[in-house]
């Protein structure tokens, strides 16, 4: 029902939004806001600076990321 949407020239790469998602909580490697090491269950993960989606169809949409990002580089918007 939700899609993430990134906008990566305002990303600084905190990692906030990662550590905040409760799907990526799941895996207890998550860590530095890099996320889970198994890429099929994480949503977002910091590469080269950048917040990235990476399986954007697991979120549900609860918005942990975007009241953690203090720069407003993610967005929830309703599919």
């Amino acid at each position: 029902m939700y899609k993430l949407e990134v906008y990566p020239e305002k990303c600084h790469g905190c990692g906030n939004c990662v550590v905040s998602c409760p799907v990526n909580a799941r895996d207890p490697n998550t860590y530095g806001g890099k996320g889970p090491e198994d890429e099929s269950i994480v949503i977002l993960r910091v590469i080269n600076g950048v917040v990235n989606i990476i399986n954007g169809d697991l979120c549900g949409g609860c918005g942990a990321c975007v009241e953690s990002c203090p720069v407003g580089a993610i967005k929830l918007v309703i599919k």
